[in-house]
Protein backbone atom coordinates (compact mmCIF):
# COMPACT_ATOMS: atom_id res chain seq x y z
CA UNK A 1 0.00 0.00 0.00
CA UNK A 2 1.17 3.41 -0.69
CA UNK A 3 -0.08 4.61 2.74
CA UNK A 4 2.07 5.59 5.81
CA UNK A 5 0.95 5.54 9.84
CA UNK A 6 0.85 9.16 9.73
CA UNK A 7 -2.05 9.41 7.54
CA UNK A 8 -5.86 9.63 9.22
CA UNK A 9 -7.59 6.44 8.81
CA UNK A 10 -10.97 6.73 7.37
CA UNK A 11 -13.74 4.11 6.87
CA UNK A 12 -17.13 4.25 4.90
CA UNK A 13 -19.14 1.89 2.76
CA UNK A 14 -22.01 0.91 1.34
CA UNK A 15 -25.18 -1.30 1.33
CA UNK A 16 -24.77 -4.15 -1.26
CA UNK A 17 -28.83 -3.71 -2.56
CA UNK A 18 -27.53 -2.55 -5.66
CA UNK A 19 -25.57 -0.87 -8.22
CA UNK A 20 -24.93 2.88 -6.56
CA UNK A 21 -25.73 5.96 -8.19
CA UNK A 22 -25.30 9.42 -8.76
CA UNK A 23 -26.71 10.65 -4.97
CA UNK A 24 -23.82 8.25 -4.11
CA UNK A 25 -21.08 9.87 -6.60
CA UNK A 26 -21.86 13.18 -4.88
CA UNK A 27 -22.91 12.50 -1.45
CA UNK A 28 -19.37 10.59 -0.47
CA UNK A 29 -17.84 8.47 -3.55
CA UNK A 30 -16.05 11.88 -5.15
CA UNK A 31 -14.67 12.38 -1.46
CA UNK A 32 -13.21 8.96 -1.40
CA UNK A 33 -11.40 9.65 -4.56
CA UNK A 34 -9.88 12.53 -2.82
CA UNK A 35 -9.24 11.54 0.53
CA UNK A 36 -7.43 8.01 -0.84
CA UNK A 37 -4.41 10.24 -1.38
CA UNK A 38 -4.27 11.97 2.28
CA UNK A 39 -5.55 8.85 4.04
CA UNK A 40 -5.69 5.30 4.93
CA UNK A 41 -9.26 4.50 3.50
CA UNK A 42 -11.11 1.34 4.14
CA UNK A 43 -14.15 0.73 1.87
CA UNK A 44 -16.55 -1.63 3.37
CA UNK A 45 -19.34 -3.37 0.78
CA UNK A 46 -21.89 -3.76 3.82
CA UNK A 47 -23.63 -7.20 2.92
CA UNK A 48 -24.19 -8.56 6.07
CA UNK A 49 -25.69 -4.94 7.25
CA UNK A 50 -27.79 -4.85 3.71
CA UNK A 51 -28.86 -8.75 4.95
CA UNK A 52 -30.86 -6.81 7.95
CA UNK A 53 -33.69 -6.10 5.95
CA UNK A 54 -33.73 -7.82 3.13
CA UNK A 55 -34.86 -11.51 4.77
CA UNK A 56 -35.52 -14.23 1.71
CA UNK A 57 -33.73 -11.83 -0.67
CA UNK A 58 -30.13 -12.39 0.13
CA UNK A 59 -29.58 -13.01 -3.83
CA UNK A 60 -30.21 -9.48 -4.44
CA UNK A 61 -27.57 -8.78 -1.94
CA UNK A 62 -24.80 -11.28 -2.57
CA UNK A 63 -25.28 -10.69 -6.59
CA UNK A 64 -24.70 -7.22 -5.71
CA UNK A 65 -21.45 -6.79 -3.85
CA UNK A 66 -19.91 -7.56 -7.16
CA UNK A 67 -22.07 -4.45 -8.86
CA UNK A 68 -20.76 -1.91 -6.01
CA UNK A 69 -17.39 -3.23 -6.21
CA UNK A 70 -17.61 -1.89 -9.83
CA UNK A 71 -18.75 1.42 -9.25
CA UNK A 72 -16.12 1.91 -6.83
CA UNK A 73 -13.61 1.07 -9.34
CA UNK A 74 -14.96 2.96 -11.92
CA UNK A 75 -15.30 5.81 -10.07
CA UNK A 76 -11.61 5.95 -9.48
CA UNK A 77 -11.07 4.39 -6.56
CA UNK A 78 -7.35 2.77 -6.42
CA UNK A 79 -7.32 -0.52 -4.34
CA UNK A 80 -3.62 0.04 -4.19
CA UNK A 81 -4.43 3.38 -2.25
CA UNK A 82 -7.67 1.84 -0.55
CA UNK A 83 -8.36 -1.45 0.75
CA UNK A 84 -12.05 -2.42 -0.60
CA UNK A 85 -13.32 -5.13 1.62
CA UNK A 86 -16.43 -8.21 1.72
CA UNK A 87 -18.02 -7.23 5.68
CA UNK A 88 -19.61 -10.92 5.85
CA UNK A 89 -16.08 -12.18 5.21
CA UNK A 90 -14.06 -10.07 8.53
CA UNK A 91 -15.92 -12.00 11.34
CA UNK A 92 -13.42 -9.94 13.90
CA UNK A 93 -16.21 -7.24 13.10
CA UNK A 94 -19.52 -9.19 14.48
CA UNK A 95 -17.72 -10.33 17.58
CA UNK A 96 -17.00 -6.58 18.28
CA UNK A 97 -20.89 -5.76 17.54
CA UNK A 98 -21.75 -8.25 20.32
CA UNK A 99 -19.30 -6.73 22.86
CA UNK A 100 -21.15 -3.27 21.66
CA UNK A 101 -24.21 -4.22 21.50
CA UNK A 102 -24.11 -4.95 25.59
CA UNK A 103 -23.53 -0.77 25.84
CA UNK A 104 -26.79 0.61 24.36
CA UNK A 105 -30.30 0.07 24.98
CA UNK A 106 -33.71 -0.57 22.76
CA UNK A 107 -34.78 2.75 23.37
CA UNK A 108 -31.71 4.66 22.65
CA UNK A 109 -31.54 2.72 19.16
CA UNK A 110 -34.82 3.68 18.28
CA UNK A 111 -34.60 7.07 19.22
CA UNK A 112 -32.01 7.36 16.91
CA UNK A 113 -32.96 9.56 13.63
CA UNK A 114 -32.09 7.51 11.40
CA UNK A 115 -33.07 4.59 12.27
CA UNK A 116 -36.73 6.57 12.93
CA UNK A 117 -37.01 7.80 9.59
CA UNK A 118 -35.91 4.46 7.88
CA UNK A 119 -38.07 2.26 9.65
CA UNK A 120 -40.82 4.92 8.26
CA UNK A 121 -40.08 4.36 4.59
CA UNK A 122 -39.84 0.55 5.22
CA UNK A 123 -43.42 0.29 6.58
CA UNK A 124 -41.97 -1.48 9.65
CA UNK A 125 -43.83 0.18 12.37
CA UNK A 126 -42.81 -2.44 15.39
CA UNK A 127 -42.11 -5.30 13.13
CA UNK A 128 -38.61 -4.20 13.34
CA UNK A 129 -36.47 -6.86 12.54
CA UNK A 130 -33.88 -6.71 15.28
CA UNK A 131 -30.71 -7.07 13.13
CA UNK A 132 -31.95 -3.76 11.35
CA UNK A 133 -32.85 -2.46 14.66
CA UNK A 134 -29.22 -3.11 16.08
CA UNK A 135 -27.39 -1.64 12.64
CA UNK A 136 -25.88 1.54 14.01
CA UNK A 137 -24.01 -0.56 16.86
CA UNK A 138 -22.71 -2.67 13.78
CA UNK A 139 -21.87 0.15 11.91
CA UNK A 140 -20.15 1.24 14.71
CA UNK A 141 -18.45 -1.65 15.29
CA UNK A 142 -17.09 -1.19 11.40
CA UNK A 143 -15.98 2.38 12.02
CA UNK A 144 -13.94 1.30 15.41
CA UNK A 145 -12.27 -1.71 14.32
CA UNK A 146 -10.22 0.24 12.15
CA UNK A 147 -9.84 2.84 14.27
CA UNK A 148 -11.06 5.20 11.89
CA UNK A 149 -11.15 8.74 12.62
CA UNK A 150 -13.12 10.28 9.45
CA UNK A 151 -15.87 9.11 8.14
CA UNK A 152 -17.20 10.65 4.61
CA UNK A 153 -20.90 10.81 4.78
CA UNK A 154 -24.28 12.25 3.70
CA UNK A 155 -25.79 14.69 6.55
CA UNK A 156 -29.08 11.95 7.10
CA UNK A 157 -26.24 9.98 8.38
CA UNK A 158 -24.96 12.12 11.18
CA UNK A 159 -26.87 10.67 13.88
CA UNK A 160 -24.91 7.13 13.61
CA UNK A 161 -21.61 9.12 13.89
CA UNK A 162 -22.90 10.71 16.89
CA UNK A 163 -23.93 7.16 18.21
CA UNK A 164 -20.74 5.73 17.50
CA UNK A 165 -18.86 8.27 19.55
CA UNK A 166 -21.19 7.72 22.29
CA UNK A 167 -19.83 3.49 22.44
CA UNK A 168 -16.88 4.49 21.85
CA UNK A 169 -17.18 6.54 24.95
CA UNK A 170 -19.34 3.98 27.41
CA UNK A 171 -17.01 1.42 26.16
CA UNK A 172 -13.45 3.55 27.33
CA UNK A 173 -15.69 4.48 30.30
CA UNK A 174 -16.19 0.60 31.06
CA UNK A 175 -12.73 -0.21 30.79
CA UNK A 176 -11.41 1.83 32.26
CA UNK A 177 -8.58 2.71 29.63
CA UNK A 178 -8.51 4.38 25.87
CA UNK A 179 -9.22 1.36 23.54
CA UNK A 180 -11.29 2.37 21.05
CA UNK A 181 -11.02 6.07 19.30
CA UNK A 182 -13.98 8.82 18.14
CA UNK A 183 -14.64 9.60 14.71
CA UNK A 184 -16.13 12.40 12.86
CA UNK A 185 -17.78 12.90 9.67
CA UNK A 186 -16.99 14.25 6.78
CA UNK A 187 -19.78 16.00 4.70
CA UNK A 188 -19.33 16.75 1.08
CA UNK A 189 -20.18 20.01 -0.21
CA UNK A 190 -23.17 18.92 -1.44
CA UNK A 191 -24.52 16.58 1.27
CA UNK A 192 -27.52 14.71 -0.67
CA UNK A 193 -28.91 14.65 -3.79
CA UNK A 194 -33.13 14.64 -4.68
CA UNK A 195 -34.48 12.05 -6.33
CA UNK A 196 -35.54 12.69 -9.68
CA UNK A 197 -39.33 13.11 -8.31
CA UNK A 198 -38.38 15.45 -5.66
CA UNK A 199 -40.23 13.44 -3.40
CA UNK A 200 -37.34 12.17 -1.47
CA UNK A 201 -33.68 11.66 -1.25
CA UNK A 202 -32.37 10.00 -4.41
CA UNK A 203 -32.39 5.93 -3.98
CA UNK A 204 -32.42 2.88 -5.21
CA UNK A 205 -35.41 1.25 -3.84
CA UNK A 206 -37.56 4.18 -4.61
CA UNK A 207 -36.68 4.09 -8.04
CA UNK A 208 -36.06 7.94 -8.39
CA UNK A 209 -32.11 7.25 -8.83
CA UNK A 210 -29.71 7.68 -11.99
CA UNK A 211 -27.63 5.27 -11.63
CA UNK A 212 -23.68 5.55 -12.25
CA UNK A 213 -23.75 2.80 -15.48
CA UNK A 214 -26.88 4.50 -16.78
CA UNK A 215 -26.91 5.43 -20.51
CA UNK A 216 -27.01 8.38 -22.69
CA UNK A 217 -30.78 7.43 -23.48
CA UNK A 218 -31.42 6.50 -19.76
CA UNK A 219 -29.83 10.12 -18.46
CA UNK A 220 -31.86 12.15 -20.47
CA UNK A 221 -34.98 10.75 -19.93
CA UNK A 222 -34.50 10.67 -16.33
CA UNK A 223 -33.67 14.62 -16.93
CA UNK A 224 -36.72 14.98 -18.57
CA UNK A 225 -38.86 13.80 -15.72
CA UNK A 226 -37.26 16.26 -13.10
CA UNK A 227 -39.10 17.96 -11.18
CA UNK A 228 -38.83 21.77 -11.52
CA UNK A 229 -41.42 24.54 -10.43
CA UNK A 230 -45.07 23.30 -10.91
CA UNK A 231 -45.95 27.37 -11.57
CA UNK A 232 -43.75 27.86 -13.46
CA UNK A 233 -46.17 27.39 -16.88
CA UNK A 234 -44.72 29.60 -19.24
CA UNK A 235 -40.89 30.48 -20.08
CA UNK A 236 -41.95 34.82 -18.63
CA UNK A 237 -43.29 33.12 -15.54
CA UNK A 238 -40.90 33.73 -12.62
CA UNK A 239 -39.61 30.51 -11.18
CA UNK A 240 -38.53 29.39 -8.25
CA UNK A 241 -35.42 27.76 -7.56
CA UNK A 242 -35.71 26.63 -3.80
CA UNK A 243 -36.98 22.56 -4.49
CA UNK A 244 -36.42 23.18 -8.08
CA UNK A 245 -34.58 19.19 -8.64
CA UNK A 246 -32.50 20.48 -11.87
CA UNK A 247 -31.19 23.35 -9.73
CA UNK A 248 -30.07 21.24 -6.89
CA UNK A 249 -28.13 18.93 -9.77
CA UNK A 250 -26.90 22.09 -11.05
CA UNK A 251 -25.65 23.02 -7.89
CA UNK A 252 -24.11 19.55 -7.76
CA UNK A 253 -22.40 19.68 -11.39
CA UNK A 254 -22.09 22.93 -12.79
CA UNK A 255 -18.63 24.03 -11.98
CA UNK A 256 -19.32 28.09 -12.98
CA UNK A 257 -20.36 29.48 -9.67
CA UNK A 258 -21.10 33.07 -11.88
CA UNK A 259 -23.23 31.51 -14.23
CA UNK A 260 -25.50 29.32 -12.36
CA UNK A 261 -25.68 32.12 -10.10
CA UNK A 262 -26.48 33.95 -13.33
CA UNK A 263 -29.34 31.07 -14.14
CA UNK A 264 -30.99 31.28 -10.81
CA UNK A 265 -31.43 35.05 -11.12
CA UNK A 266 -33.10 34.98 -14.43
CA UNK A 267 -34.82 31.28 -13.51
CA UNK A 268 -36.26 34.24 -10.63
CA UNK A 269 -37.27 36.75 -12.64
CA UNK A 270 -38.47 35.29 -15.70
CA UNK A 271 -37.93 34.34 -19.02
CA UNK A 272 -35.86 31.37 -18.53
CA UNK A 273 -37.06 27.95 -19.90
CA UNK A 274 -37.50 24.75 -17.89
CA UNK A 275 -36.01 22.99 -21.52
CA UNK A 276 -33.31 24.96 -21.44
CA UNK A 277 -31.87 24.03 -17.90
CA UNK A 278 -32.30 20.99 -18.78
CA UNK A 279 -30.76 20.95 -21.61
CA UNK A 280 -27.68 22.29 -19.71
CA UNK A 281 -27.99 19.49 -16.65
CA UNK A 282 -28.36 16.88 -19.38
CA UNK A 283 -25.03 17.75 -20.72
CA UNK A 284 -23.23 18.16 -17.70
CA UNK A 285 -24.50 14.55 -16.39
CA UNK A 286 -23.58 13.25 -19.61
CA UNK A 287 -20.34 14.56 -19.22
CA UNK A 288 -19.93 13.10 -15.83
CA UNK A 289 -20.99 9.50 -16.44
CA UNK A 290 -20.13 8.80 -19.65
CA UNK A 291 -15.82 7.61 -18.82
CA UNK A 292 -17.57 6.06 -15.30
CA UNK A 293 -19.66 3.66 -17.52
CA UNK A 294 -16.67 3.47 -19.92
CA UNK A 295 -14.55 2.20 -16.96
CA UNK A 296 -17.07 0.22 -15.52
CA UNK A 297 -17.93 -1.88 -18.41
CA UNK A 298 -14.42 -2.28 -19.16
CA UNK A 299 -13.92 -3.80 -15.60
CA UNK A 300 -16.99 -6.16 -16.12
CA UNK A 301 -15.52 -8.21 -18.87
CA UNK A 302 -13.21 -9.38 -15.94
CA UNK A 303 -14.90 -10.01 -12.34
CA UNK A 304 -12.20 -12.43 -11.87
CA UNK A 305 -10.00 -9.58 -11.36
CA UNK A 306 -12.31 -8.19 -9.21
CA UNK A 307 -12.83 -10.67 -6.87
CA UNK A 308 -9.28 -10.86 -6.32
CA UNK A 309 -8.95 -7.46 -5.68
CA UNK A 310 -11.61 -8.37 -2.77
CA UNK A 311 -10.00 -11.12 -1.64
CA UNK A 312 -7.11 -9.09 -1.28
CA UNK A 313 -8.65 -6.18 0.85
CA UNK A 314 -10.55 -8.82 2.78
CA UNK A 315 -7.44 -10.40 3.94
CA UNK A 316 -5.73 -6.60 4.94
CA UNK A 317 -8.94 -5.23 6.59
CA UNK A 318 -8.91 -8.51 9.01
CA UNK A 319 -5.79 -7.93 10.05
CA UNK A 320 -6.67 -4.44 10.76
CA UNK A 321 -9.86 -5.70 12.48
CA UNK A 322 -7.74 -8.15 14.38
CA UNK A 323 -5.52 -5.94 15.96
CA UNK A 324 -8.37 -3.79 17.44
CA UNK A 325 -10.78 -7.04 18.50
CA UNK A 326 -7.64 -8.62 20.35
CA UNK A 327 -7.38 -5.16 22.32
CA UNK A 328 -10.62 -5.08 22.86
CA UNK A 329 -11.00 -8.71 24.53
CA UNK A 330 -7.98 -8.20 26.97
CA UNK A 331 -9.63 -5.08 27.56
CA UNK A 332 -12.83 -6.86 28.39
CA UNK A 333 -10.71 -9.53 30.23
CA UNK A 334 -11.74 -12.13 27.55
CA UNK A 335 -8.24 -13.03 26.82
CA UNK A 336 -8.14 -16.53 28.92
CA UNK A 337 -5.25 -17.78 26.55
CA UNK A 338 -2.89 -15.01 26.96
CA UNK A 339 -2.27 -15.90 30.71
CA UNK A 340 0.47 -19.10 30.92
CA UNK A 341 -0.97 -19.55 34.57
CA UNK A 342 -4.59 -20.42 33.45
CA UNK A 343 -2.93 -23.07 31.00
CA UNK A 344 -0.58 -24.66 33.12
CA UNK A 345 -3.56 -24.94 35.90
CA UNK A 346 -5.54 -26.44 32.94
CA UNK A 347 -3.34 -29.51 32.70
Amino acid sequence: MTTTSAKPIVLTGDRTTGPLHLGHYVGSLRSRVQLQDQAQQFLLLADAQAMTDNAGKHQKVTENVIEVALDYLAVGIDPAKSTIFIQSQVPELAELSQYLMNLVTVSRLERNPTIKDEIRQRGFERDIPAGFLAYPVSQAADITAFRARLVPVGDDQLPMIEQTNELVRRFNSTVGQDVLVECEAVLSCVTRLPGIDGKAKMSKSLGNAIALGASEDEIRKAVNLMYTDPNHLRVDDPGQVEGNVVFAFLDAFETDVAKLDALKAHYRRGGLGDTVLKRLLNEHLQEAIRPIRAERERLATDRGEVLRILRVGTERARDAAARTLSAVKRALGLNYFDHTELASGAR
